[in-house]
């Protein structure tokens, strides 16, 4: 079963607006810039979305649905690059203040965030709407996606085989077309891992690029990073664009691009060599 028979199966006679599954993030913001569309209208198809699939691919460890409405809702929310898109936080390491801290250990289980992680308030200043946090094993220790928190997360190509992980919930949740875009994170695959379960994009940053200030900002010596998982190239630069950059006093840097990434994406690469090992 492919990720879209799965959503056509379930939802698709009913979509409120068809172009959704087939929109990427920016594409999305671009009919809330037109005003072909709101962010409310966005965040009530996410939700639905995720009420329809969640049952059977268990991709979200919370849901944060009220509070998505309330952001969609508010006239201040921030025109940026994805004003008016869904987000899901990956339930590892990255605070929400007022969500749930559990890094999917029972031990953590009543943990609750009680500040923004520095990349939450980029992806707040961007203009996501939260739609939720997403499943992941417990304390990121596993290329799959289960817990005894949970539960298990699948693969809506084959609801008998794991997304991957541990950034699984989002892996999930972003090839069911729940939404376009989703926070993940990598030490030792977490988001190339997923990427290739579920036919994503998936980028692993530099050390330095991107800040996990104030509480993870030297995760196994600057080699886990944070970014998302996506189905376009394009949304994956724009959200490095948003995150990119380290804070003063961390230990690890990497300077800003001259251009941003965003520009580069379709840009003539040159000449390529591609290095094979056996």
């Amino acid at each position: 079963m492919g990720a879209q028979a799965l959503t056509n199966g379930k939802i698709g006679n009913t979509m409120s607006f068809p172009e959704y599954e087939e929109l990427d993030g920016l594409g999305l913001a671009a009919l809330v810039r037109a005003k072909e569309i709101t962010p409310g209208e966005i965040i009530e198809e996410a939700i639905r979305r995720a009420e329809a699939l969640n049952p059977e691919l268990n991709f979200l460890s919370f849901d944060a649905f009220d509070e998505g409405r309330r952001m969609a809702a508010d006239a201040a929310l921030p025109d940026g690059p994805f004003r008016g898109v869904p987000w899901l936080v990956k339930e590892l390491a990255t605070a929400w203040k007022g969500q749930p801290a559990t890094n999917a250990c029972p031990y953590m289980k009543d943990l609750v965030a009680t500040y923004d992680s520095r990349s939450v308030t980029l992806a707040k200043a961007a203009g996501f709407t939260l739609l939720g946090k997403s499943n992941t094993p417990e304390l990121g220790s596993a290329l799959s996606c289960e817990t005894k928190l949970f539960g298990i997360a699948r693969n809506p190509w084959d609801v008998s085989r794991t997304p991957g992980g541990s950034s699984g919930g989002a892996a999930a949740a972003v090839a069911a077309r729940v939404l376009p875009i989703a926070e993940a994170s990598d030490g030792a695959g977490s988001i190339r891992v997923p990427a290739s379960h579920s036919g994503l994009v998936g980028l692993k940053p530099a050390r330095g690029r991107v800040s996990g200030a104030p509480a993870a900002v030297d995760f196994y010596y600057g080699g886990a990073v944070f970014l998302c998982l996506s189905r376009s190239v394009r949304d994956t630069a724009a959200y490095l664009d948003v995150v990119n950059g380290s804070l003063p006093g961390e230990p690890y840097y990497a300077p800003k691009p001259a251009t941003p990434f965003l520009d580069e994406v379709g840009t003539p690469p040159g000449k390529l060599k591609i290095a094979m090992v056996a």
